[in-house]
């Protein structure tokens, strides 16, 4: 029997690191993860039905996800060599940081922002180095690009919006990283479709911007489908990192569908933008509450209570929302998904009767 020292071969940056953290804690009204709440339309899940016995699921699905490339493309008045698929958008940062970075160099973002750059870079090697945000939540281009110069960094990533705090960077600031950067800026818009804004029309001015994009917000969340908008070269080197069969028969099938039959999505993120104003404007009214801005589907709020008691409460009356309070900026700070509208007045409910019953 082999007792081989696993520890002693484990590489030294994985040592440190610890995995990304996701609460499931098993509630009634799940309000932490900026998933759609709504589930998929009829038209959606009927297609899903018709198709699973034509699926050839003994082969392997198309490489190149030429079909659902084809319908990105019209959507984004863009051309398919300017488009790379990926399990998540998380993995074409991981492609990205292959492709640009090896082990030593250094990326920069903002702080606090989406964990995951940091956690992706630590596992390659490759050095985080962040600039914290503003009391707005916002960032400054010159000191961005002093210190991204000094650290001599690879890639910038911005998220756009920035999760958790909820608000797009200025557009000014981020278009000056984009001009003045001498690397690659990575505009994360995740949360595009709640925003709004984006800089996928760029495109064609700047060939070191990557835009990504994501179905997981908007209702395929289960079927992890991200992808990337950049200029032909860095998509061809991407391509060369990237597994043959990164994105599966039925992502690609269904994500193509939810794509070329947007009405009925639309009609969800409209409902959601409609909650969300009238989720912040509840809040806003209570005493004890910061409500910060937002251009997504989730906001941040701090409390001058204890963030985790009322997280704990929420939790012990079936609600689940996502305690941040572990980041020194965001001390007491909570992040709700926007609900349905059920679901939104459950919390509010609850978080009334926390007000009324004080500090328990």
């Amino acid at each position: 029997m082999s007792n081989v020292d696993l520890m002693n071969l484990i590489q030294g940056n994985i040592h440190a690191l610890k995995p990304y953290h996701v609460e499931n804690i098993d509630c009634d009204v799940k309000l932490h993860a900026n998933e759609n709440p709504f589930p998929p339309s009829e038209e959606l899940l009927e297609t899903f039905t018709a198709s699973i016995r034509n699926f050839q699921l003994n082969r392997y699905p198309d490489p190149d996800s030429k079909k659902l490339k084809d319908s990105i493309a019209k959507r984004l008045n863009t051309d398919t060599s300017r488009l790379v698929i990926g399990n998540g958008s998380d993995e074409i940062i991981l492609l990205l940081l292959q492709v640009f970075c090896s082990e030593g160099d250094s990326i920069i973002f903002p702080d606090p922002t989406f964990a995951m750059y940091a956690i992706i870079a630590k596992g390659l090697g490759v050095k985080p180095v962040n600039i914290p945000l503003n009391d707005h939540w916002d960032f400054d281009a010159d000191e961005l690009l002093k210190v991204a110069e000094h650290n001599k960094s690879r890639i910038i990533f911005l998220s756009y919006p920035n999760n958790p705090t909820g608000n797009c960077f200025s557009e000014n600031q981020v278009r000056k990283v984009v001009e003045n950067f001498s690397g690659i800026v990575v505009v994360d818009e995740a949360y595009y479709d709640f925003a709004r804004k984006s800089f996928v029309g760029e495109i064609n001015k700047h060939n070191n911007l990557v835009v990504l994009r994501s179905l997981s917000k908007i209702g395929l969340a289960g079927l992890r489908v991200g992808f990337g908008v950049a200029d032909p070269l860095i998509i061809d080197q991407i391509n060369k990192v990237r597994l043959p069969y990164n994105s599966n028969t039925v992502s690609q099938t269904l994500a193509e569908y939810l794509i070329t039959h947007f009405d009925p999505v639309q009609k969800q993120i409209d409902s959601i933008l409609d909650e969300r104003v009238r989720l912040m404007g509840e809040l806003e009214k209570m005493d004890s509450l910061t409500v910060f801005p937002s251009d997504s589907n989730f906001f941040l709020f701090r409390t001058e209570q204890s963030a985790d008691k009322i997280f704990r409460y929420l939790i012990d009356n079936g609600i689940l929302i996502r305690n941040l309070s572990s980041h020194p900026r965001l001390n007491n700070c909570l992040r709700i998904t926007v609900g349905t509208r059920g679901e939104n007045d459950q919390f509010l409910s609850k978080m009334a009767d926390y007000a009324q019953i004080g500090n328990p």
